[in-house]
């Protein structure tokens, strides 16, 4: 049976457990997820149904506000998911912090919100007053709701996904961010890499947060690619620029993110590492999600 260490407040979103960082034995194919009212059990091969069923009971019995335990099956085709106690819930809203935001479950391989990433949006609202945002890779544009909420007076989401950039909107809207007085909030569902022009538009920027993902068919190899944007950074950003570069492939450690920095864009200073919530324990370093803080300091 798992033990949920220091799982006493269900107050906001949260990984409950994180097997895939390979510290607990025999329990790298499971995590855990609480999405109140939801318990979302995430699968990444198949296990015995009796000891997936005691699971539910025991995360029912611990959490009393659970509602519904679900799991996804992350290595079956589409990632499935199924409710195995409780309610069929489809839709719920998270608080993480004072802000709120959407949540899916069966509609997508992702639920809407990347619980790892809870520091960096921390850092991203306290360090947004008065800044213009640029948000590559915007997803449901989770970063943004906290930049705004953080001061910001500008935000541009740029995601090749509309329908992703669609759940941004609501995202703002759940926080009554969408009309706040003097903010600009601008998405665009374009290719990052074929839209310099209209990044550009928008511009220049005085922070930039970029969390790609490791790898699409078709559209991003980041070990390939991450070159690619940090040669853009003259192009885009104000001198002084904060820069949130992130990488979460388990392939490519912090080193590799430094190294294209220097090789690509030397201006760019390395500052702080941000590191991620307790719960994600990995067993090797560098094999889990990597955020890195840069100044961009051009010379003149």
């Amino acid at each position: 049976m798992i033990e949920y260490i220091n799982a006493t407040d269900f107050t906001h979103c949260q990984r409950l457990f994180h097997g895939r960082g390979h510290a607990y034995e025999n329990l790298a194919h499971v995590n855990v997820d609480w999405f109140a009212p939801v318990v979302l059990i995430t699968l990444y091969q198949a296990v015995d149904a009796p000891w997936l069923l005691a699971q539910a009971h025991a995360l029912q019995a611990l959490i009393p506000s659970c509602r519904s335990v679900q799991v996804q099956h992350r290595y079956q085709k589409f990632a499935p998911t199924e409710v195995l106690l409780g309610e069929v819930i489809t839709h719920t809203i998270v608080t993480e912090g004072e802000l709120c935001y959407h949540i899916e479950f069966g509609k997508a391989q992702n639920s809407g919100l990347f619980l790892d990433m809870a520091n960096g949006r921390s850092w991203v609202k306290e360090n947004a007053q008065n800044k213009q945002v640029l948000n590559l890779f915007a997803y449901t544009c989770a970063f943004s709701v906290a930049a705004i909420a953080g001061g910001a007076s500008k935000v541009v989401n740029i995601d090749l996904s509309k329908a992703s950039l669609s759940k941004g909107r609501e995202n703002h809207q759940l926080n009554k961010l969408s009309k706040k007085q003097g903010k600009q909030i601008i998405f665009e569902g374009v290719d990052i890499f074929k839209s310099n022009s209209r990044i550009k538009k928008y511009g220049q920027y005085d922070l930039l947060i970029c969390d790609p993902p490791s790898f699409q068919k078709g559209s991003v190899n980041i070990e390939r690619d991450y070159a690619k944007i940090l040669r853009k950074i003259p192009q885009w950003m104000n001198s002084g620029a904060k820069l949130m570069l992130c990488l979460n492939s388990p392939d490519l450690d912090e080193q590799f993110l430094k190294s294209e920095v220097a090789r690509e864009c030397p201006e760019c200073v390395f500052e702080r590492g941000i590191t991620n919530p307790e719960v994600f324990k990995e067993a090797h370093q560098g094999k889990g999600l990597k955020v890195l803080i840069f100044n961009y300091q051009p010379q003149r």
